[in-house]
């Protein structure tokens, strides 16, 4: 089955998890201008239901240490077309890579406004998840396998 890429996708946001989050006081230092940021992106399915599920982690850290993690996993149910288009054997998909990016940036923006909502009225809240440059992060189609 051959993938068509650029193709649009049928698709829609049906759940956002807030897989983690933590603030770890005891390693932020206010004086200490020096931070570090770190992004983490997973990919799931559930073919039954149709769900793929985007996991997105980001942490902030301060000589080595984390002291703000945030995990957020987007679930979209797709419509059975779009998903076929994807399936290439029973046991495996593969997410053209221009869509798994496109899942990525929505899944940021989430986490966006959930590190907002969590930290607002905190001196946490200071920190913003800047632009990120998703097409760097994932340059190849996305490969699972259906279990």
């Amino acid at each position: 089955m051959e993938i068509i890429h650029n193709k649009p996708f049928s698709f829609q946001i049906i759940k956002i998890i807030t897989e983690q989050f933590a603030i770890f006081k005891e390693a932020f230092e206010k004086s200490n201008n020096e931070i570090s940021f770190s992004i983490n992106i997973n990919f799931g399915i559930e073919k039954e239901e149709k769900i793929i599920a985007t996991i997105v982690k980001i942490q902030f850290e301060q000589n080595k240490s984390a002291f703000l993690i945030i995990e957020i996993s987007n679930h979209y149910v797709m419509e059975q077309n779009s998903l076929n288009e994807m399936l290439v054997s029973a046991n495996k998909i593969i997410i053209p890579k221009d869509f798994a990016q496109h899942l990525v940036v929505i899944t940021i923006g989430t986490i966006r406004g959930v590190l907002h909502a969590k930290t607002e009225n905190t001196e946490f809240n200071q920190f913003v998840i800047p632009l990120i440059d998703v097409s760097n992060l994932i340059q190849n189609d996305v490969e699972l396998i259906i279990s």
